[in-house]
């Protein structure tokens, strides 16, 4: 893990704007929160899409390493319309995979350039504005995942995952790190070798989204309970 000044910093601003955000739409709703998403959208699809120019620009683009199928460039658009059309589906996937999975890049990031690079820029952006948009979604708009919400979105990781180990073997690349794990510390690294750390990867995953749903499925189940109660009155 990254202890540098810099990068705690970074940790720091990120966390506090995203927390700012959150709040003021979870207590000042209003119509300034449909311009603010967005514009979160809308910063989201420029990082995102900044990054292949980028690659082309300097001659290093490769259809081995920069095609946008790993998990933090599916969630940057998948999140990017879920701010714009808040559908159900395309919450519940940025609200668990921001969280779960690109906040992760934030806490042990895997950065070619250091401060203050547009390598460096473009990743924070990237890795912080995902869980941003997911809890601005669910925790200050107020869009909760629905019921059977950890399943679907187990399905379409799965999804995910099976396309792009297809992807790997038409390009001989490493998307979703089904070939190797990422450079640096991180999580998968410590999982153990190949295939295991997928295997405990995708349970890791898997409890973390159970985690994430928890609070949601716990407030349903004591505002059913409080309807079925009988009613006590008063001594």
């Amino acid at each position: 893990m990254d202890l540098s000044a810099v990068h705690l910093i970074t940790v720091a601003v990120t966390a506090t704007a995203i927390a700012a955000l959150v709040v003021a739409a979870r207590v000042r709703p209003g119509r300034w929160t449909v311009a603010a998403a967005r514009a979160l959208a809308l910063v989201i699809v420029v990082n995102e899409t900044s990054w292949f120019v980028w690659q082309a620009a300097h001659h290093a683009f490769t259809i081995q390493n920069d095609l946008p199928l790993h998990l933090c460039d599916v969630a940057a658009y998948v999140s990017a319309i879920a701010l714009w059309l808040r559908t159900p589906l395309l919450v519940e996937l940025t609200y668990f995979w921001g969280i779960a999975g690109t906040a992760n890049g934030v806490i042990t990031p895997d950065i070619g350039d250091a401060y203050p690079s547009y390598v460096f820029f473009q990743y924070f952006i990237q890795h912080g504005a995902i869980p941003a948009a997911g809890l601005f979604l669910v925790v200050g708009l107020k869009i909760y995942p629905r019921p059977w919400a950890v399943p679907r979105v187990i399905a379409f990781s799965l999804g995910l995952l099976v396309f792009d180990a297809f992807a790997n073997l038409l390009t001989n690349g490493n998307y979703l790190f089904l070939r190797s794990v990422p450079p640096g510390p991180n999580l998968l690294s410590v999982l153990g070798p190949w295939p295991w750390y997928i295997l405990w990867g995708a349970m890791v995953g898997i409890v973390i989204f159970v985690l994430l749903d928890a609070p949601f499925r716990i407030g349903a189940l004591a505002r059913a309970l409080s309807k079925t109660e009988p009613y006590q009155p008063p001594a």
